[in-house]
């Protein structure tokens, strides 16, 4: 058995929430860059599967008008 396994499953959105909590007065120029590209990269998936998800409702919604 994976110990993941046994930790417990993280809430949607958690993630995120923790992020946002996160002192970034700790962190250097280096890693605030780096943070900003790793978010922009998920800002950029994200909009991908938001348009994803649209094509698929207008194709639901074409196919039920008819």
């Amino acid at each position: 058995m994976d110990s993941d396994d046994l930790e417990p499953r993280r809430r949607r959105g958690e993630a995120l929430q923790a992020l946002a909590r996160e002192d970034l007065t700790l962190l250097g120029i280096e890693e605030l860059e780096e943070r900003i590209t790793a978010l922009e990269a998920e800002i950029a998936r994200i909009r991908d599967q938001l348009s994803k998800k649209h094509g698929s409702r207008s194709a639901a919604e074409a196919l039920f008008k008819k």
